[in-house]
């Protein structure tokens, strides 16, 4: 069985579907999604609305993480969360527009939130309340932002796995597994082995959606605004390292 996961999303989901339908998925398989799958993109509602379906598909496992950008739209629904006051900063007014919620018309207040929540599907409410803080599959952590490397796991901080940056991505850490995050935008993944792999790869931004085969160590990229899914073999960064 093959574990496939896929970095950040924000809202692009003609490029969402077509790499998820692209990918060689067979019974048993694990898809696991990094998180931001809102804000900034043309089209939020439209993406909760595939991995909503997508999970409701019995042939394979999905798992979906909770990232900062979901934490802060439930913070503003008035529901789990933190940092509701910067959700409309950070690209939640493209989550409006998605949902068909005009913006604020002065400084956003509970009643403001209370609307986009009213606007969500019952469903939708659920996967987000439903997403996932981590997952550990054959000897990968998959977290959404990355870890405080001075901290051993059973310390770790849940805010820190939604938020953190440069302390993570700069410092190795002492955990055994490999981290897969997304959260920091790059050019290309980001391959820091034995300690990380960085799957955010700016698709919102006009780059590419990535998701890495862990077992195949295979990576299947689109690039914004493509049909078609590019195919890379990648075992060579881990050749490196002798692992």
């Amino acid at each position: 069985m093959k574990c496939y996961v896929v970095g950040d999303i924000h809202g692009c989901l003609s490029e969402l579907a077509s790499l998820v339908e692209s990918l060689p998925l067979e019974r048993g398989d694990t898809v696991v999604f990094l998180g931001d799958y809102v804000d900034r993109g043309p089209d939020s509602k439209g993406v909760i609305d595939y991995l909503a379906d997508l999970r409701g598909r019995d042939e394979h496992k999905t798992v979906f993480l909770r990232g900062n950008h979901e934490d802060m739209m439930l913070s503003y629904m008035g529901l789990s969360g933190r940092h509701g006051d910067a959700f409309l900063l950070n690209g939640g007014l493209a989550t409006l527009a998605s949902y068909g919620v005009g913006a604020p018309t002065g400084s956003p207040g509970a009643a403001d939130g209370q609307r986009l929540l009213a606007a969500l599907p019952p469903e939708h409410v659920e996967f987000l309340v439903r997403l996932d803080p981590w997952y550990f599959v054959d000897g990968f952590l998959c977290v959404h932002a990355g870890i405080n490397p001075g901290r051993p796991w059973d310390e770790q901080i849940g805010e820190e796995l939604i938020w953190i940056r440069h302390e993570f991505i700069v410092n190795p850490h002492t955990l055994p597994q490999t981290v897969l995050f997304g959260h920091t935008p790059m050019r290309e993944v980001f391959f820091n082995l034995p300690y990380k792999i960085g799957l955010d790869t700016g698709l919102v931004y006009g780059n590419a959606l990535s998701c890495l085969e862990v077992t195949g160590r295979t990576l299947y990229q689109i690039r914004n605004g493509a049909r078609e899914v590019s195919v890379t073999d990648v075992s060579r960064h881990w050749e490196r390292t002798g692992s």
